[in-house]
């Protein structure tokens, strides 16, 4: 066999076979790089794959947006309802452009965004809510500041996003919207949860949160539901430390969405309706206008690097990318994720596993220890006086019943992503790097058992 013959699959099956003295022989020829990687694992005293564990760092920021903080800050107009204020405006107008939506409206987080669209679409006490238990505590603290009840559905394994087949099952006569959360900044099975939500005459609300510019057959995240949110938490893709937004085309509801979110007052100055006050200031728009010039390039080069490493995680079963749904033209890539079996890697635990990847100079970790539906506010709130006056006794005990979520359980034990928004604008090597040191840990597995 000659080394055109031979395949990096080829190889990696070979090294995990035990043949490696014959991989670096003029029998079995080496792989690339990976003569170097079939070597004694850094967490036993050999050499890390990668040295600098520097990444790019997290929140961007560059010297056009300390003019743009400027700009604002001497402008002396720091909130939208000042005159001459723009900053609001001006993002609201290009956010809509850039996802392709109507309407924009602008918030101070995207816990208030979802909140908002709540209010807007007539959801409250006794109503009932469906989205996932896999996500930001904010998603469920907007159908509960509502006194509506969130209601969660089981997921995906592959995907870690809703079930839509569980969504479906939990629907009764009290429900009103589906929640669906793009996880890691991926599309959900959108199309599925859009059918069901027509079927049963219900509203959709995406939150898109960690789904900046990703797309779903054409469509921008954030257009496809009712109405769709998002945060520029500084962790996120696009950032200012905390903010957020609602899109939709439908401008009545936005304008009910904008009347919610300004206490309550509409655009003509009229107090019409209850409504936290939730408006972004000046400087957090001024923070996200800055970063507009690189904002698509920097997207374009997360999707390449995400492409790359699960084109080299192919052939590597201990570590499984996200499933993406049939559709997906592209991801925000907030999180690179993937789901860690040990089964393809001697029973290794993922603490283990991801102990060793470290000392390769790749930081891998979990994400959400344990679902919402394990986490004590489902017995706090149902004990407050206005549950048990809104909801039937019946009703509550049979939330209690069918709580668990054990695919969500799954998620949560199997979990290991990159995070969070800078390591995939960091250079085509470094994603290199990082494949081979995965790959270097699962052909070298075997050292694990004394580690």
């Amino acid at each position: 066999m000659t080394s055109g013959d031979w395949t990096r699959r080829q190889f990696i099956a070979a090294a995990a076979a035990g043949s490696l003295a014959a991989a670096v022989s003029k029998t079995v020829p080496a792989y690339g790089n990976l003569t170097k990687k079939a070597s004694t694992l850094a967490l036993l005293g050999g050499t890390p794959v990668r040295k600098n564990k520097s990444l790019p760092d997290w929140p961007y920021c560059d010297q056009k947006i300390v003019d743009s903080l400027e700009k604002t800050a001497r402008s002396g107009s720091w909130c939208r309802i000042q005159g001459g204020a723009h900053a609001v405006v001006t993002l609201e107008k290009e956010w809509a452009k850039l996802t392709g939506a109507k309407f924009c409206v602008a918030t101070g987080s995207g816990t208030q965004s979802l909140h908002t669209c709540v209010e807007a679409l007539g959801i409250g006490p006794g109503d009932e809510v469906i989205t996932s238990p896999y996500t930001d505590p904010g998603t469920i603290a907007s159908i509960l500041s509502a006194r509506a009840l969130p209601v969660m559905a089981d997921l995906d394994t592959e995907s870690f996003q809703l079930d839509p087949a569980d969504v479906e099952r939990r629907i009764n006569e009290n429900t009103k919207a589906i929640m669906p959360v793009h996880m890691m900044g991926q599309p959900c099975d959108i199309d599925s949860i859009m059918a069901i939500a027509q079927k049963h005459n219900l509203k959709v609300i995406e939150d898109a949160a960690q789904a900046h510019l990703a797309e779903h057959r054409g469509r921008k995240l954030g257009t496809i539901g009712d109405v769709g949110c998002f945060s520029f938490q500084s962790s996120k893709v696009l950032a200012c430390g905390e903010g957020g937004a609602i899109i939709g085309n439908d401008e009545a509801l936005m304008d009910k969405c904008y009347t919610v979110h300004n206490h309550g007052t509409s655009r003509q100055g009229l107090t019409e309706t209850i409504g936290p006050k939730y408006r972004m200031n000046e400087f957090e728009a001024a923070v996200l206008l800055g970063q507009w010039p690189g904002v698509l390039e920097r997207h374009a080069r997360r999707n390449e690097n995400a492409a790359y490493l699960t084109k080299r995680l192919k052939d590597i079963p201990c570590l499984v990318p996200q499933k993406l749904y049939e559709g997906t033209n592209a991801g925000s890539f907030y999180l690179y994720a993937m789901s860690y079996h040990k089964e393809h890697l001697n029973g290794i635990d993922r603490a283990t596993f991801l102990k060793a990847l470290n000392a390769e100079g790749v930081s891998l970790s979990p994400y959400i220890a344990k679902g919402l539906h394990r986490e004590p506010w489902i017995e706090n709130v149902l004990k407050t006086r206005v549950y048990q006056t809104m909801y039937s006794p019946a009703r509550l005990r049979k939330y209690r019943e069918e709580s668990a979520c054990p695919k969500c359980d799954q998620v949560c034990e199997q979990m290991a992503m990159i995070w969070a928004s800078g390591p995939l604008l960091a250079s085509h090597e470094v994603m290199v790097e990082i494949a081979d040191a995965i790959e270097k840990v699962y052909v070298n597995r075997d050292q694990l058992k004394s580690a």
